[in-house]
C-alpha cells in the first residue's frame, strides 16, 4: 500500500503540475514546439519519453548527476521539440527527479542538510540569471555550447578519482561555523562514517559557476555538484551523491519559473517525463543503499559522450 499511495502522489502532482504548466504556455506565444515535421503519430513521443526517463532516473540516481544533464543532450539532439521547451522540461525533470529521491535519501540519513543548503543558495541564484542568459541566446549557439558542456562533463567525470570516503584531517573554520559535518551508516560494510568537510570557501564560490550553468542549458547540476562535495570539500562519496540529489530540488526550481513564466514549457513532454523521472528515482534510492554509484559511472560515460557530440554537431549544423 505505501507504494501505491506514492505511486498515486506522483501522478496526482504531475496532473496539477501540468495544469499550472498549461495555463503559463497558453498565456505565451508559441514560437516553435517542433523543431522539425515529424511524421511519426504524436503518442509516440509522450511514450518515448515516458520510458526514456523512468530509464534515466534509475541511472541519474546511482550516477550521482541529475535527471536533466542526461534528458536535455538526448532529448534536443534526438526528439523533434525545440530547444527552449527541451530545457524547460530538462530543469522540471531534473527537480522532480530531486523531489522524488530527496525525502529517502534524508530519510536513510545519506542527504545532509548542513551541507546542502549554503551551496544551495547561493546556486539557486545563480542558476535564475543562467536561465534568463539561455533563453535570450539564439538556439544554434546555446545547442553548440551544450554540446561542449556535455563533452566537458565527461571529461571531467573520467579524470575524476572519486573518494568513497576521503580523509578530512582538520575542518576548516567556515564549515565549523555551519557545522557541516555527519554520521551516517553505510549499509555494505554495516559501519557508521564519522565526516567532515574542508576547503568550504573554494567551494560555494564554485557554486556560482554550477548555478549559472545549470539553469544556462537546463542541465541540473549533479555532475558538478558530486566532484565538488566529494573531490574538492571532501563529504564521503555517498553523502555528496545523496546531497547533491537534495540540493537539485533547490536549484532548479528558481531556474525553472523563469522558464514557466516565458511560456518554454510543453505539458505533453513534461507530464510523461516527471512521471517517469519519479518513479525511476524512487528506484534509484533502493538500488543505491546496496550498491556502489561507480557501478554505473562507465553508463553514465558512454550516454553523455553520445549525447553530447550529437548536440555539438546539431549546434554546428553539420548533423541534423
Amino acid at each position: 500500500m505505501p507504494a501505491l499511495k506514492r505511486v498515486a502522489v506522483v501522478v496526482v502532482a504531475a496532473i496539477i503540475l501540468a495544469a499550472l504548466c498549461s495555463m503559463a504556455f497558453a498565456e505565451a506565444p508559441v514560437k516553435e514546439v517542433v523543431a522539425k515535421a515529424s511524421t511519426v503519430p504524436w503518442w509516440v513521443w509522450p511514450l518515448s519519453l515516458f520510458l526514456l526517463t523512468f530509464v534515466l532516473g534509475v541511472v541519474a540516481v546511482l550516477g550521482g548527476v541529475g535527471g536533466g544533464v542526461l534528458f536535455v543532450p538526448i532529448v534536443g539532439g534526438f526528439f523533434p521539440f525545440h530547444l527552449d521547451f527541451v530545457r524547460g522540461a530538462g530543469l522540471l525533470v531534473a527537480l522532480a527527479g530531486a523531489l522524488a529521491a530527496g525525502p529517502g535519501l534524508l530519510k536513510k540519513g545519506m542527504a545532509n542538510l548542513r551541507l546542502a543548503l549554503p551551496v544551495g543558495l547561493i546556486a539557486s541564484a545563480c542558476a535564475i540569471v543562467g536561465a534568463m542568459i539561455g533563453l535570450a541566446l539564439p538556439t544554434n549557439v546555446v545547442q553548440t555550447a551544450l554540446g561542449i558542456t556535455i563533452l566537458g562533463i565527461v571529461g571531467i567525470i573520467i579524470k575524476a578519482k572519486k573518494s568513497e570516503y576521503p580523509e578530512v584531517k582538520v575542518a576548516d573554520p567556515l564549515s565549523t561555523a555551519l557545522r557541516i559535518n555527519g554520521i551516517y551508516h553505510e549499509v555494505s560494510t554495516g559501519e557508521d562514517i564519522n565526516w567532515k568537510v574542508h576547503r568550504t570557501p573554494l567551494g560555494l564560490g564554485l557554486f556560482i559557476i554550477i548555478g549559472v550553468m545549470a539553469g544556462m542549458f537546463g542541465l541540473g547540476a549533479g555532475w558538478a555538484n558530486v566532484p565538488v562535495l566529494n573531490i574538492l570539500m571532501g563529504a564521503p562519496l555517498k553523502v555528496a551523491v545523496s546531497s547533491s540529489k537534495f540540493l537539485l530540488s533547490i536549484t532548479d526550481t528558481s531556474a525553472a519559473w523563469i522558464y514557466v513564466n516565458n511560456g518554454a514549457v510543453l505539458p505533453m513532454m513534461v507530464v510523461p517525463s516527471i512521471i517517469g523521472i519519479m518513479l525511476g528515482s524512487m528506484v534509484g534510492v533502493k538500488i543505491l543503499a546496496k550498491t556502489k554509484p561507480a557501478a554505473v559511472r562507465y553508463i553514465v560515460i558512454i550516454m553523455l559522450f553520445f549525447a553530447g557530440s550529437r548536440a555539438l554537431l546539431k549546434g554546428l549544423g553539420i548533423w541534423n
